[in-house]
């Protein structure tokens, strides 16, 4: 199916009125955090994918706000039919911690002044934004995301998700990013950054009020820009042309197009974003270290990852080269954790995650088609062959799942009871489980593709499968529910006959 808009949107705001420890040691709050989401969350609350946002992003990330000229900036990516399909998944994102586009930041009034945060906003890190995201997803009642991702500073928010927490997410999509800031990128940065501190309107950061520091803020984007390209790129894009004229004007006026360009992206840049948000957020780039500063090596780090990865590269990127996306697959591979690389061919550099949407929904797509059970099984009370028809009709019904796996002493796997089983039991009073429970169990493995637990479910007629592992040790249970709201499919059974072998 061809990709559609979610069409219309809002952005939503949730005020955390607590402090969090930041990781400069400083308390900060309350904090708001401004978010967008797309598609519906389903009943388990297990199809929730976290879009993290790059440097200048914001939450709004697909769709359309009323009024505006253009949509979210990954439309390309989210959408009905689209890699991010939102008839299966439900995509949050939010704006960072330091930004200024409705999650506190330098721009937002303190309320302990009334006045604008400005220089006094703590300097943060990408654990800092983390953190916040973590208390949106909790406020949401998700116990574990689907998956994380994002590109340049959104696959470093992805990297940190999984290393500090590695039990809240299933799989990790950093895109063209790095695990620790490189000498070059920093170096950029602080070229922006001097960019803007140069200009005598930035008054130390406290220049609300007045006018803001654009013509610094302008250069600053200019400067960032040309990374976000690759030398192939601009040659295709501009060449040597000449803006509106066939000859050179001998002054210092832009006589390039690709100056031209340049001074655009600067003068509109100025108008959606806030100077000292940029210094704060290229601040939090720079510091950006798994490693903490080589204390303990890349591997070491990824250690304790529980989250499936798919790490994706740009083949021109010079910028956050693929080497370095190459580094954390190593690392990953050191600590024998699931991982995929795929590199993006493209011309456009940096900025491909955003411009190459055809690569990314093959690429993602192929890779979120590779569910496994184990991926998506959910603990469920097992039950003793041995209790009473009224004792396993009580754990249903507290429980809330209609399909009990009935085990033996060991722990093994000897039968399944259904609420169809119980109310059957009930109706010819019979009072012994191993009169109405199916012995002959049909079950999924833990590394068993989800297709071909839904083909299971479909030749079999059933709506649930235990989950069993060496000598059929029940590990969980997977339901037609979860995998039809997870992979967008129609569920794989009409009813609920899960006694039928």
């Amino acid at each position: 199916m061809k990709g559609e808009s979610v069409g219309l949107v809002e952005t939503e705001k949730y005020t955390y009125r607590d402090k969090i420890e930041l990781e400069s040691g400083k308390k900060f709050g309350p904090i708001d955090i401004a978010y967008e989401s797309y598609g519906e969350l389903n009943e388990e609350k297990s199809n929730a994918i976290l879009v993290c946002h790059a440097l200048t992003g914001d939450a709004h990330a697909a769709g359309w706000h009323e009024g505006d000229k253009k949509p979210g900036w990954w439309e390309s990516m989210i959408g009905p039919g689209k890699t991010f399909d939102t008839e299966k998944y439900f995509v949050l994102c939010s704006n960072v911690l330091g930004g200024c586009k409705g999650t506190t930041g330098p721009p937002s009034i303190n309320p302990e002044t009334g006045e604008p945060y400005g220089s006094d906003f703590p300097v943060i890190t990408v654990l800092d934004m983390v953190k916040v995201q973590r208390i949106l997803i909790e406020h949401l009642g998700i116990k574990k995301l689907l998956a994380v991702t994002g590109g340049s500073m959104g696959g470093m928010q992805a990297l940190q998700w999984s290393v500090s927490y590695p039990d809240f997410l299933r799989f990790s999509i950093p895109i063209a990013t790095t695990a620790r800031s490189s000498p070059q990128q920093i170096a950029f940065n602080e070229v922006r950054r001097r960019a803007v501190m140069s200009d005598p309107k930035w008054k130390e950061g406290d220049y609300y009020g007045g006018e803001p520091p654009r013509e610094g803020l302008s250069l600053a984007r200019m400067i960032g820009h040309i990374t976000f390209l690759s030398d192939e790129s601009m040659r295709q894009k501009f060449g040597r042309r000449l803006q509106d004229s066939e000859e050179y004007s001998f002054d210092f006026s832009p006589d390039f197009e690709v100056e031209s360009y340049l001074h655009y992206k600067g003068e509109t840049f100025i108008e959606r974003f806030d100077a000292n948000s940029y210094l704060y957020i290229t601040r939090a780039i720079d510091y950006f270290d798994l490693t903490n500063g080589g204390e303990r090596t890349l591997a070491e780090a990824l250690g304790n990852v529980k989250s499936k990865f798919l790490v994706i590269a740009v083949s021109s990127d010079w910028l956050y080269p693929p080497y370095q996306s190459k580094e954390i697959v190593r690392a990953l591979e050191t600590n024998d954790v699931d991982v995929t690389y795929s590199e993006i061919k493209s011309s456009y550099g940096h900025d491909a995650f955003l411009l190459e949407p055809g690569q990314l929904k093959h690429i993602v797509t192929d890779f979120l088609s590779q569910v496994r059970v184990k991926d998506i099984r959910t603990d469920v009370p097992i039950i003793r062959e041995d209790i009473s028809i009224e004792t396993a009709s009580e754990i249903m019904i507290e429980s809330g799942y209609t399909h009990l796996p009935v085990s033996s002493e060991t722990g093994k796997l000897v039968g399944i009871i259904t609420a169809w089983d119980i109310a059957k039991a009930v109706a010819e009073n019979l009072e012994s489980l191993k009169e109405v429970m199916t012995k002959e169990v049909v079950t999924a493995s833990p590394d068993e593709l989800v297709n071909s637990v839904t083909r299971k479910m479909k030749d079999y007629n059933i709506s649930a499968l235990p989950v069993t592992g060496d000598r059929g040790k029940i590990l969980g249970i997977v339901t037609s529910d979860t995998i039809s709201q997870l992979v967008g499919r129609e569920r794989p059974v009409p009813g609920a006959a899960g006694s039928q072998v």
